[in-house]
Parts: C-alpha cells; sequence; structure tokens
C-alpha cells in the first residue's frame, strides 16, 4: 500500500457525507469554521473525478425554496443504490431534520420520496448502510427526547416502509459518531461516543473499544472475541472495506484528547485487528472527514486537526503562552489524500521519486523527466501538510510553474 496523491484545493469541510457513483464520488453539506449554519439556504454538493482527480462544485436549476431540496447540514449520512443517493437526518444549527431525500445522479433532481411505517425521532451522528435494497440507520443523538440512540430503523427501499427492528444479543451501547459498514449481510459497527450516563449526556464520555456486527438475516447482534490487540476507542473516524477486510483511519477520542492518523485493519475470519503502515506520507491526523473506495484507491478528503498537536515535552516559559493559545484551535482542511491499495510499479516509481527529491533537496522543475512524468509526480505528495495555505499557495507556483493537474477549486 502506498499514499500516492496528495491535493490541496478542493471543498474545505467538515463532517460532511459522501457516496461513490462509478468513479465519481459526491459529497454533501458539512460544515467550515467561520461560517453561519444558521439559515436554510440549498446543500451544496461537490463531485471528484477520480480518474481526472478534478472538482467539480454542482450547480442545479432546483427552486431553492422547494421542500425537496434538503437544506445545508452537517452529521447527516448518504447512501447510494444504483443512481440513486438517499440522504438523511443532520442537522444545521438550528434545526434537526429527520426528511428523506433523494438525489438522482444522472438527472441531478433532488426528490422527497413518500415514506411510511416508523419514521425515525430527527438526529446526527447516527450511521448508516445498506444490505440487500434496506437502509440500516443506528444509533446517533436525537433531538426529542435530547438523548443518545441505540435504536436501529430499516427503510425499505423497494416499499418505502420505515420500520424499528427488534434484535436478540448484545447490541451496541448508546452513541453517535460512530461508524457502520457492510460486509455481505453484516452491519459491522466501530467506535463512537457514548456517555456513562447514556442515554444522558454529560462530560461522562466513554469510547468502546469493541467491534459488532448484526446478523441482518437472523437479526442478532454479535459482540466477536479479538484475538489480537484492539485499536483505541474513537469518534468520528472514517471506515471502508476492501477485499473483505474492514479498515478504519482517524478519528478522535477527547478522554485522551487525541487525533488518531492511524489506519486499522479488521479481519471478520480471524476476529484480529492488525494496525497498517503504508508507505508514503499519510493524511495528517484528523477527524470528520470522508472516505471512498473506488477500485483499489481510498479517497480521504477535508476533516478537521489540531493547528497544533499536544507537545510531547513541556514547553520552555517563553514560548508557552502563545502555544496555549492555538493548543485548542482546530483547522479545517480542503486537502486530497490517496491510498493506493495495489499500486502500479508506475506509482511505486513516483513515490520514491519524491522521496529521494526530498532527501537532496531537488525540484521537479530540474528534473531530466519528460514533461509528461513532471505532471504524474506534482500531484504525487507535493506538499508538507502542516503548511498554511498561503505557503501552500507560493510552493506550488515556485516549484511546479505550469504543471497543474487538477483545476482549482472555487
Amino acid at each position: 500500500m502506498y499514499w500516492t496523491v496528495h491535493l490541496f484545493g478542493g471543498p474545505r469541510r467538515v463532517n460532511h457525507a459522501a457516496v461513490t457513483i462509478g468513479t465519481n464520488i459526491f459529497t454533501f453539506g458539512g460544515y467550515c469554521s467561520g461560517v453561519d449554519y444558521n439559515t436554510f439556504r440549498p446543500i451544496d454538493i461537490h463531485v471528484l473525478d477520480t480518474v481526472k482527480l478534478k472538482w467539480l462544485k454542482l450547480e442545479l436549476n432546483n427552486d431553492k425554496d422547494s421542500k425537496s431540496v434538503p437544506f445545508q447540514r452537517y452529521g447527516h449520512t448518504a447512501v447510494a443504490q444504483d443512481s440513486k443517493i438517499y440522504l438523511w437526518g443532520g442537522r444545521n444549527d438550528s434545526e434537526v431534520c429527520n426528511t428523506l431525500y433523494c438525489f438522482d445522479s444522472e438527472t441531478l433532481k433532488w426528490s422527497t420520496p413518500n415514506v411510511y411505517g416508523k419514521i425515525p425521532i430527527p438526529r446526527d451522528g447516527h450511521s448508516a448502510c445498506i444490505i440487500q435494497n434496506c437502509m440500516y440507520i443506528f444509533g446517533g443523538f436525537q433531538e426529542h427526547p435530547h438523548q443518545f440512540s441505540q435504536h436501529l430503523y430499516m427503510l425499505n427501499l423497494h416499499t418505502m416502509v420505515w420500520s424499528i427492528i427488534k434484535t436478540q444479543g448484545n447490541f451496541p451501547s448508546y452513541r453517535d459518531f460512530h461508524t457502520a459498514t457492510a460486509i455481505g449481510n453484516r452491519m459491522y459497527i466501530f467506535g463512537g461516543r457514548g456517555d456513562q450516563l447514556a442515554p444522558m449526556q454529560t462530560d461522562r464520555e466513554i469510547y468502546c473499544q469493541n467491534i459488532h456486527y448484526l446478523d441482518t438475516t437472523t437479526r442478532v447482534w454479535v459482540t466477536p472475541v479479538v484475538y489480537s490487540e484492539k485499536p483505541l476507542g474513537r469518534r468520528s473516524h472514517s471506515a471502508f472495506v476492501h477485499n473483505g477486510f474492514l479498515y478504519i483511519f482517524g478519528g478522535f477520542n477527547r478522554n485522551l484528547d487525541i487525533h488518531f492518523q492511524d489506519i486499522n485493519r479488521y479481519d471478520p475470519d480471524s476476529s484480529t485487528w492488525s494496525t497498517i503502515v503504508p508507505k508514503g506520507t499519510s493524511p495528517c491526523a484528523r477527524r470528520r472527514q470522508i472516505c471512498q473506495v473506488v477500485n483499489d484507491r481510498v479517497f480521504i478528503s477535508g476533516g478537521t486537526s489540531p493547528v497544533f498537536p499536544k507537545p510531547l515535552l513541556p514547553l520552555r516559559l517563553q514560548d508557552y503562552d502563545l502555544r496555549e493559545q492555538t493548543l485548542n484551535q482546530l483547522i479545517d482542511h480542503d486537502d486530497l489524500h490517496v491510498l493506493d491499495m495495489n499500486p502500479s510499479l508506475k506509482d511505486i516509481c513516483l513515490v520514491n521519486a519524491w522521496k529521494y527529491m526530498k532527501e537532496k533537496k531537488i525540484k521537479i522543475v530540474d528534473l531530466c523527466f519528460p514533461l509528461s512524468l513532471k505532471k504524474d509526480l506534482a500531484i504525487f505528495e507535493p506538499f508538507e501538510s502542516s503548511k498554511t495555505e498561503t505557503n501552500i499557495t507560493d510552493d506550488y507556483e515556485e516549484n511546479f510553474p505550469l504543471l497543474s493537474v487538477i483545476d482549482p477549486f472555487l
């Protein structure tokens, strides 16, 4: 595995939702620090062409006042079935929603399908996945009553009927900002934020390390015995599946005050976790990013990170005041990272070329490479993640003139 592409200039978003249709990744909503989210403007949609590595903001002709168009939000979920994308839940700063919206990726139109049955209470921070034409919703933080949830809902996408699923076994505890991932007929739940006094919310947060799965055929929850060391509990991480393995990336644990940048892999057959360390430079520690798999490549974008991580050693007194002011500040990202699970020989060579260039302090323009290879090389980790946006732009113009392979996001 290699971290290959690293680009800036995409949508700067946190706590957004994404799905993959073909080779395009659709992202919906999210927030950016410093922006007012009390308004009810239409949700924004950005599309990443994973072949050309270009972002596009969709400008739709839907009536802005139409009730079929969701308002801008965060903490929602989106799932895809064929060309249809179903968006549910989430909130802005003043309202939580439980309307089901459908976006047609072919006609680029929103609709609100008629639904029946037991509609879930409005919430955010829940999880969703599709198994055999049914969308499963678990957990989250619901509005009325104001508390955590551990309910499991199912929406049959053929009949459009909501139902509360009665299950057996040891079901997961109350939580939000966990992940739900489908592997076959099983829905795997990992992580999330709970509370010692759940379902109430207090400052006594808990972060579960156990993995749970629901067998949707028998409707039985299982907490498998794990025969290895478990990843630390966390929330707001990403989860994805590749070749039957479950992977998690990033996340945050408030009790430990840690933002994670590790990748952990769970093998359902052996029920073991292992830490994966791909070659190349990984994304900086972050939470609330999006993560999508297209063929053998994993695309990670956005999220938020501390401006400076907590120091491992005490700071000098003269540095303490300035550093303390920034320790709890967060920076929202507009970058894109690609993890190639099965890299080609060319990709491996490009990554190693970058490593050599860094060691020898060589610039792309000084290489005796064909222009086509310089263009390819320009998108393989061209900048340090810790640089500011201004420095990134300056370095790009200085080091890679006329080699841009991706349009800047507008």
